[in-house]
């Protein structure tokens, strides 16, 4: 007969208190609280809250960097006041750091939180776009080489020193990409689909551009496009088309959080590379958030946004992807 033992390769243990790295399908006793435990992987993904940012935030500040390390910086506040504060994430509150040379906002966020790039938006007095780019260094912004194009509300991904930009709005949704090198942009191969409030995310020569805005309203896209380092490839489209939401991942794999269709939505899709699948709703639908692709689809974030009442939010959601390993309490009559 087969045994617990030779099944998992070791005893069903009697301890005083959790161990601290279990294993799936891991089985002990805590003789503190009398319970017996199980270390079992979730089936779905869910969204939890976290601490609140310092400042109420919309209209998309820029963001980069993991669940438990992130920089957001920029937007706009219930004023109308375009932003320059930046706040860093450790995985459960927010800190003030150093200001933005240009308080901007729809700007888009690549890096990670102690090498981040803050890329064009929109800037007052004036209503003017930007071609400004910003080097963050986890405490303090320098300036960076200008985009070619002044431009809004694009998406980006990759690293401080090898980043790619694309779609935004100039006086129009445009599809124009650009590459960064750590110091200077250069034009590269156009968006299939001119789309501005896009989302997006990836690296350099894996880039993932999806759902986004056209003209005339309500121009909603349903639109993904794969990006190889030089050209876009039009893949499987996203289920609901959306804009003005917020992205988490890499080209193979990604989630597409809220946004407007038009009217906020909770809604959160992923993407494994091949196509796009409907997961749980965030706890607060919003839209104009912190924008790039915080985390990975096992750990992500989203932060800030305007909420559907009109409000604009601090909130702070984090995503624990399927097949996490979670501690469980065993319930017996």
């Amino acid at each position: 007969m087969a045994t617990y033992k030779g099944i998992q390769g070791f005893t069903i243990q009697n301890l005083s208190a959790d161990p601290s790295n279990p294993i799936e399908g891991q089985l002990w006793y805590n003789s503190t609280s009398n319970v017996w435990k199980v270390e079992e992987a979730t089936t779905v993904g869910a969204w939890a809250s976290s601490g609140n940012t310092i400042n109420t935030r919309q209209d998309r500040a820029m963001g980069a960097g993991t669940q438990n390390a992130t920089v957001i910086a920029g937007g706009s506040n219930p004023g109308g006041n375009y932003l320059n504060l930046t706040e860093n994430y450790d995985g459960s509150s927010w800190t003030a750091s150093g200001t933005l040379g240009t308080g901007r906002q729809q700007i888009a966020g690549a890096g990670i939180q102690t090498a981040a790039l803050a890329i064009g938006g929109y800037v007052a007095p004036g209503a003017t776009n930007v071609t400004a780019t910003e080097h963050y260094d986890g405490s303090t912004w320098t300036a960076g080489g200008g985009l070619t194009t002044a431009t809004r509300n694009g998406a980006a991904g990759g690293t401080q020193t090898a980043a790619v930009y694309f779609g935004g709005f100039t006086t129009t949704p445009i599809g124009t990409t650009e590459e960064y090198n750590g110091t200077s942009w250069t034009p590269s191969g156009s968006l299939n689909t001119a789309r501005s409030w896009i989302y997006g995310c990836g690296t350099q020569t894996a880039g993932l551009a999806f759902a986004g805005y056209v003209s005339p309203a309500p121009g909603t896209q349903n639109v993904t496009e794969e990006y190889n380092g030089s050209t876009w490839t039009s893949v499987s489209p996203v289920n609901t088309g959306r804009y003005m939401g917020m992205s988490v991942g890499i080209q193979t794999a990604a989630l597409m959080v809220a946004g407007t269709l038009p009217g906020a939505t909770s809604a959160t899709e992923s993407y494994d590379g091949t196509s796009w699948t409907v997961e749980s709703n965030i706890i607060t639908s919003r839209y104009a958030g912190a924008q790039g692709g915080l985390g990975t689809t096992s750990a992500g974030l989203i932060a800030t946004g305007e909420t559907p009442a009109g409000p604009i939010s601090s909130a702070t959601e984090e995503w624990t992807g399927a097949g996490a390993a979670v501690t469980k309490t065993i319930t017996v009559s």
